[in-house]
Order: C-alpha cells, then sequence, then structure tokens
C-alpha cells in the first residue's frame, strides 16, 4: 500500500463531527482453515465523534463498535465469534476505539490511540488512507492490522485467523450544537 500524498489528505474545518453510523463500516479481512481461506465481514459502529484541532495533533477520534456486530455472511461462525470463545459479545458488548494524538506527516497521517476488545486495552495506530471535507462533513479512511491474541480471544488456532486487517469507511457530518 503507498502512503497517501496530501491530496489525498484534505484538512477538515476545525469542530466536532459525529459519525454517521448507518454510512460508516468498518470492514475486515482475515484468513482461516490453516490460512487458507480468505474470510472477509463487516463490523458495525454505534457511535462516534472525530473532534478536529486547528493543530493536527491535538485531533481525537472516539469510536464504539458493537461487538455482536461482527457479520462474516455465515450465521454459525458469526454466532461462534460472538460467543464466549472469541467475542464474548454478551459479557463485552462494545469494541473501543480512543485516540490520544494524530501525526500529519509530508508522507500522510496516523492516528494513535487505544483498542478495548474483550476488556483487554491495547496501543493501535490508524493509518489514514483519504481524508476529504466540505464544511459540513467528512468522510476518512483508515486501516490497521489487529492480533486477536493479544486480546486474549486464542480458541481455534489455525482454524480462525490471528491477525485481522480492518478497514474504516467513516461518513461524519459537523455537530452544530458543539459549534457553538
Amino acid at each position: 500500500m503507498t502512503s497517501p500524498s496530501a491530496s489525498q489528505l484534505n484538512e477538515p474545518e476545525p469542530g466536532v463531527y459525529r459519525i454517521d453510523a448507518a454510512a460508516s463500516t468498518i470492514r475486515f479481512v482475515t484468513r482461516a482453515m490453516f490460512g487458507l481461506v480468505p474470510v472477509r465481514g463487516t463490523f458495525a459502529i454505534a457511535e462516534g465523534r472525530v473532534t478536529v484541532d486547528a493543530d493536527a495533533s491535538r485531533s481525537t477520534v472516539d469510536v464504539t463498535v458493537r461487538a455482536d456486530s461482527f457479520d462474516s455472511g455465515n450465521r454459525k461462525r458469526d454466532e461462534h465469534i460472538r460467543s464466549a470463545d472469541f467475542l464474548e459479545a454478551a459479557a463485552h458488548p462494545e469494541i473501543v476505539f480512543h485516540s490520544d494524538r494524530a501525526v500529519r506527516s509530508a508522507g500522510g497521517a496516523t492516528v494513535n490511540g487505544t483498542l478495548t476488545v474483550h476488556g483487554v486495552t491495547l496501543p493501535t495506530v490508524l493509518t489514514v488512507t483519504s481524508v476529504s471535507a466540505d464544511g459540513e462533513r467528512l468522510t476518512a479512511t483508515a486501516t490497521t492490522v489487529v492480533d486477536r491474541v493479544g486480546f486474549g480471544l486464542t480458541k481455534a488456532k489455525g482454524m480462525a485467523g490471528r491477525r485481522l486487517t480492518l478497514t474504516l469507511d467513516v461518513v461524519a457530518a459537523r455537530d452544530v450544537v458543539a459549534a457553538r
């Protein structure tokens, strides 16, 4: 993957943007069956907020994902992933990303923060591949790779992929109330 160019990172106006959960998605790709079978699917965003600061390093992202929204298109597999063997969605209903800083460079941008899955919080870096804004709305795409074992999700070694590549496609609208 190439680094985003400056033209792909269009700075939005400073302010608070609420993520449109219906228009946003988190896609994942992993491999199963000892790495032989690709598995693709989505998670649903429950809510989120992007706070854009004039100083990009102080911009933040907060996203809450419903753990029970794991969807690979295979009902039996999806139920197993949501079960106590993996996400334990009933006991840990939320997956949360909270950033502590954004870093902009000539080669692109990253958002550094923490990801909490199954009650375990680990540092995570999102690589921002595109941002566009029109004043009232912003869209952004970012990627990261998550190692499920680090979060204590260790069942089915070999049968379930260890690493998931996540792609976040976010659409957010300026929060008029927060802007006042």
